[in-house]
C-alpha cells in the first residue's frame, strides 16, 4: 500500500532543472496537473438541477468539506518555517492579516460561512467547532480528513505546500463561485469572493509565496527537492477534497432520480453520530493524589 505522505511520482518526475532559480517555473508546471477547475466536481455542480442544489443539507455538506480544508490551511500558515528574520516575519504577518485580520474583526472563515448561509445552507458545525485538526477529522470522511491532518505537518516543515495552495486558490475560488452562482446569482458577489477577486488577494498571496520561497531557497538550496516534494503532496491531497465533493454532488443527483428513495446525508449523519458519542462518553476520571492537599 502506498504511503499517503509520499507523492505518487518519484522526484525525478519534476519537470525541468531543479535549481533555486528555476523553482517558479518548475512548481508552476507541476501544479498545472492539479488545477482544481479541471476536476469534475465544479462542472457537475454547475449542471446539477437547482432544486437539488437548494437543499439546505446538501449545501451544508459542501460547506463542511470546503470550510474544513480552508480552515486547515489558514491555521497551518501560522507555522511556516524559515521565515524568522524581521523582514520575512513582517511579510508573513501580512498573510495572517489578509486572512484573519479583516476590518471590524472579520475573517475569511466568517465571510465564507455567511456566503453559504446567504444561499440557505444548514451548516453542520458551529463556527468555533472548526478547531484542532484531530477533533475536526471526526466529522470528515477519508480524503478531507487526510488533507486536514496533512496541512499542518507539511506547512510546518517546508514552504512548498504554502506555495501550492496559494498558487491554486484563485482557480478553485473562481470555479466554485461560478458553479454556485448559476443557481444563486448573488453568490459570487458575497464578500468572501468579491473582496478577494477585486483586490486580487489570492494572486498577491501566490506571488508573495513564490518570491519568499525563492529567497529562502537561494540561501538554502539543499531545501529545494523537499520543497517540491511537499508541494506535490499538498496538491495531491487537495485533489482528494474535490474528489469527495464530487461524490457528494453525484450522490445528491442520484437521490433526485425517480424511485431513488430516501437517502441519508452522510456528513450530517457523521456529525450527529460523533456528537452523540461525545455526549455519551463519561467524564475522565480524576486521579487521586496521595500525600497532597489541594
Amino acid at each position: 500500500m502506498r504511503n499517503q505522505e509520499e507523492p505518487t511520482g518519484p522526484m525525478s518526475d519534476f519537470p525541468g532543472p531543479t535549481l533555486p532559480e528555476d523553482f517558479r517555473n518548475t512548481i508552476a508546471a507541476m501544479l498545472e496537473e492539479h488545477r482544481p477547475s479541471r476536476m469534475p466536481f465544479f462542472g457537475r455542480l454547475t449542471n446539477l438541477p437547482s432544486t437539488v442544489v437548494k437543499d439546505p443539507l446538501f449545501l451544508g455538506e459542501i460547506h463542511l468539506i470546503y470550510q474544513s480544508a480552508m480552515h486547515a490551511t489558514r491555521a497551518a500558515v501560522y507555522y511556516l518555517p524559515h521565515l524568522d528574520s524581521p523582514a520575512l516575519r513582517k511579510r508573513k504577518l501580512q498573510i495572517f492579516i489578509d486572512d484573519d485580520g479583516l476590518p471590524g474583526g472579520d475573517t475569511h472563515h466568517y465571510q465564507l460561512t455567511r456566503a453559504f448561509l446567504s444561499i440557505g445552507a444548514k451548516c453542520l458545525l458551529d463556527e468555533e467547532e472548526f478547531g484542532e485538526p484531530g477533533e475536526l477529522c471526526h466529522y470528515l470522511e477519508a480524503e478531507t480528513a487526510h488533507f486536514v491532518r496533512l496541512a499542518p505537518k507539511l506547512y510546518s516543515r517546508s514552504l512548498g505546500p504554502w506555495c501550492a495552495v496559494e498558487m491554486l486558490s484563485v482557480d478553485w475560488m473562481r470555479a466554485l463561485a461560478d458553479a454556485l452562482s448559476v443557481h444563486f446569482p448573488h453568490f459570487k458577489h458575497e464578500s468572501y469572493f468579491e473582496d478577494c477577486f477585486s483586490q486580487q488577494v489570492e494572486e498577491r498571496h501566490a506571488a508573495e509565496a513564490l518570491e519568499v520561497t525563492q529567497t529562502v531557497l537561494r540561501a538554502r538550496p539543499e531545501l529545494l527537492l523537499a520543497t517540491l516534494r511537499d508541494a506535490k503532496m499538498m496538491a495531491e491531497a487537495l485533489d482528494g477534497v474535490w474528489t469527495h465533493l464530487d461524490r457528494i454532488v453525484r450522490s445528491a443527483g442520484a437521490r433526485n432520480e425517480p424511485g431513488s428513495g430516501i437517502a441519508v446525508h452522510r456528513n450530517r449523519a457523521r456529525v450527529l453520530a460523533h456528537r452523540a458519542h461525545a455526549s455519551a462518553s463519561p467524564p475522565p476520571a480524576v486521579p487521586v493524589q496521595f500525600g497532597r492537599v489541594c
